[in-house]
């Protein structure tokens, strides 16, 4: 039975119990003078209406909206029922954060990177939730420019690098490789019309991006495989183009990766990424630098981080050719930095808020009570921690300029 289900039943039958013993309090004083029998019925007739109040307010509000369709009560709702009823992919929550802990203790990126796949599906097995519910379904970033809200930044980030793909005509055959939940192919194929194929690592992915697909009318047009980006399952020159949004940055070898993108994508085509790089300015022998790192590493789920130069090397030695590359976070014109969402401020009704010492102690406070009673599983505290210290990391990337999420590498398969 689902969390609304629930709360129907139990506001229904607090409200039935008091009208059958004559009790329906009229003010908070028949409640106060009342027994304990009418206090607690009448608060769990209280709290339950007032939570499908909410939910039904948030239902008008955002009906008819494809991409946001639900409110933040509706999403923390649906984060604690998924989380609650993980039982379909076999997930225990605490074994999994136990198991994933234990594969980042060595500091060696080589330990890492031989169990690269049980890394990167133990990472979105426990993040995905998470990242839906405070971000959205395109998990990226992007900076803003002048006039733009948060959805708006971050589709004109996707659409920006669909046009590096060329004038591709509607029903080109285009990969996304690292795909989540689909976010961008779906924002994408309906602002090209291409026919999208997303690859992602974790199953949990491809059932949620195939559903928000079927939900948004897109199930034509766009879907998402099981499949690991290292052996892609796809025929040789089958894709017109091919797309990587922060996702590459999770192989362990990146001319493997490279290479694999190479052999399905047909002669002259384009393949267009957005790279989690270190910069320039990393210095490997500054102490907040490699705390930086680590707690990217950390709370992201990466084997390791690779500088601009060596992405770029690694593209030259499997044969493409680099038409075009920068780091975008340095790009004119932004009204607000990629990395701001993930600096401390004071507003609680911001996401930031969550990130000072206090928000801490309140949501982590939070969940832990949740896990108390049964809510939430045991290990969802221990999920959010996770994602604070990797938010804490990328903000020190971004201040520091040691780190990008969006070096562009706009990239040509020979015709021959």
């Amino acid at each position: 039975m689902g969390i609304l289900a629930v709360n129907v039943a139990a506001c229904g039958s607090a409200a039935g119990y008091l009208a059958s013993i004559g009790k329906i309090p009229a003010s908070l004083a028949d409640v106060q003078t009342g027994g304990m029998d009418v206090k607690v019925a009448a608060v769990i007739a209280g709290a339950s209406g007032l939570l499908l109040g909410a939910v039904g307010i948030e239902t008008l509000l955002y009906r008819g909206d494809q991409f946001k369709q639900k409110g933040p009560v509706s999403q923390t709702l649906e984060l604690i029922e998924k989380s609650y009823t993980r039982s379909d992919s076999n997930i225990v929550v605490k074994d999994w954060i136990n198991e994933y802990n234990d594969l980042h203790k060595a500091d060696d990126p080589e330990k890492r990177n031989s169990k690269y796949a049980k890394l990167v599906n133990s990472y979105y097995e426990l993040a995905t939730q998470f990242y839906e519910w405070g971000w959205g379904s395109s998990f990226h970033f992007a900076y803003r420019k002048m006039g733009e809200g948060f959805g708006e930044q971050i589709r004109r980030h996707e659409y920006y690098l669909a046009t590096f793909l060329g004038g591709l005509a509607p029903g080109s055959k285009i990969l996304d490789v690292g795909c989540g939940i689909g976010g961008p192919y779906r924002n994408i194929a309906r602002f090209t019309g291409w026919d999208i194929t997303g690859i992602t690592i974790n199953e949990g992915q491809v059932r949620r991006g195939n559903e928000l697909a079927a939900q948004q009318g897109l199930a034509g047009q766009c879907r998402s495989v099981q499949g690991d980006f290292l052996a892609l399952p796809f025929e040789a020159n089958s894709f017109d183009g091919v797309y990587a949004i922060e996702a590459t940055c999770h192989a362990p070898d990146r001319k493997k990766v490279y290479s694999q993108i190479m052999k399905v994508l047909k002669p002259g085509a384009m393949f267009a990424c957005y790279e989690w790089c270190l910069t320039d300015k990393y210095q490997p022998n500054n102490p907040e630098h490699r705390l930086m790192k680590k707690k990217v590493e950390e709370g992201d789920g990466l084997p390791d981080i690779a500088y601009t130069w060596d992405v770029d090397d690694a593209l030259k030695a499997v044969g493409f050719e680099i038409v075009h590359a920068r780091d975008m976070s340095r790009d004119p014109g932004q009204t607000m930095s990629w990395y701001l969402p993930m600096v401390p401020g004071w507003n609680p009704f911001s996401q930031r808020f969550q990130l000072t010492w206090l928000g801490k102690f309140v949501m982590n406070g939070l969940l832990s009570f949740l896990e108390g009673i049964w809510l939430l599983p045991k290990g969802t505290a221990d999920i959010h921690r996770m994602l604070q210290q990797a938010a804490i990391g990328l903000a020190a990337g971004g201040q520091s300029g040691a780190f990008t999420p969006m070096y562009l590498l706009v990239c040509r398969k020979p015709l021959k």
